[in-house]
This record gives C-alpha cells, structure tokens and sequence, in this order.
C-alpha cells in the first residue's frame, strides 16, 4: 500500500532527514542500524524513527534493527531521488548564482542544467559550470534538457510572470524564493522558501 498521496510535509521532511543519516552511515562503512542507535548518533527520536518508517512497511527486524544500504534504497524510492532530476534557475542575482553554485547539487539527484536572467548585462557570463541564458529562451531548453523543477530567485515583482512563463514551458514543479503568495496553476507543484517567515517564527519564541 502506498501513502504517497497523503504523507504530511512534516513527516516528508524526517524523511528527508533520515536519508542523510543513512547515506553517513554509509560512507562510514555502518551495515545495519537500530532506531535507538541512530537516533543517539543523529539527536532524533528513536520513536518517532519506528513510527515513520512502518507507516511505509517493515523496514527493520526487531532486535536485529535496520539493513543501511536496503533502508537507503528504499527511501530514496519513495521520496522519487532513486532518479536524476534534471533542473533549471530562473533568475541569475545574488541568490540564484550562489545555488548554480552550490557544490551540494554535484553530489544530490537534482542536476541543474540551465541558468536564466532577462539582463543583458548577465546574459552570456558565466556562474560556476553555467552560462547565463536569456528567459526568453526558456521554452527550448526546457524541452531540450527535460528540466522537471525550476528554482525561482528573480524579485516579487517579477515572480508571477516568470511563473506562469515556467508553466507555459512545461515545469512540473516550482521552489520560490521570491518573498510574494503566487497565483499557482494545479498541474504545476509548489513550495515557497521565505526567510522571514522562519525568522518571525523565531522572534515569537524570542517574546
């Protein structure tokens, strides 16, 4: 039975947390793993580790605990990063030349493959391993690399139409940087990254 469709994002993110785990673990050459021993290693809950994983199946053997490697495997099948997930930028200021130049990305399934900036300044320089290309070129190379996930650092200002210009070239999901509530179209996923939000929630407990 698959849980997919209706996972929360909260419960999606200890996921997320987990595979980083597993993929430490890994490279320390650790087999096989309790929830009690992995949570002391990572300061998670042992509970919350056993909760999670069995809502997807049995992935452990009571007192025998958690094959690393079968773990990882399985994980990254759900979460779909078993695959590479070819991705674009649109927007090539402070923050969208940083992450074409995350060294992160290298080493993860999502492959960033395309650079775009409606500045004529920008256009044609080079970030990292990427050139700047204009937005006007954005359909193209959608289509001709694949491009699944467009990350989108351009000003408010300018989100919606360079939006609606990732819809209109074939995106199938969107992580906005840009400080503004988008008009979303169903077909296409969502999620907004707002620091300020983050921050406010900080300054509450700070009261």
């Amino acid at each position: 039975m698959s849980h997919q469709d209706d996972i929360s994002p909260l419960a999606l993110n200890r996921i997320s947390v987990y595979l980083r785990c597993l993929r430490q673990l890994q490279e320390q050459e650790v087999h096989r793993i309790s929830s009690k021993e992995m949570a002391h290693r990572f300061h998670l809950s042992a509970a919350q580790i056993r909760k999670d994983l069995a809502y997807f199946g049995e992935f452990g053997i009571r007192g025998v605990g958690y094959d690393v490697a079968h773990l990882r495997e399985r994980l990254e099948k759900l979460l779909g990063v078993e695959r590479e997930h070819p991705a674009i930028i649109v927007g090539a200021g402070r923050v969208g030349t940083a992450l074409a130049q995350f060294p992160g990305f290298r080493t993860s399934s999502f492959r960033i493959l395309g650079l775009f900036d409606n500045d004529p300044r920008k256009v044609g320089t080079r970030q990292g391993e990427l050139t700047v290309r204009h937005s006007r070129e954005l359909g193209t190379v959608v289509a001709d690399v694949g491009a699944e996930i467009a990350i989108l650092t351009v000003p408010a200002e300018a989100a919606q139409e360079n939006y609606d210009a990732l819809v209109a070239a074939g995106i199938k999901a969107v992580l906005n940087f840009a400080p503004v509530q988008l008009e979303l179209d169903p077909r296409v996923r969502a999620k907004t990254v707002d620091l300020t939000i983050f921050l406010e929630e900080l300054a509450y407990f700070l009261r």
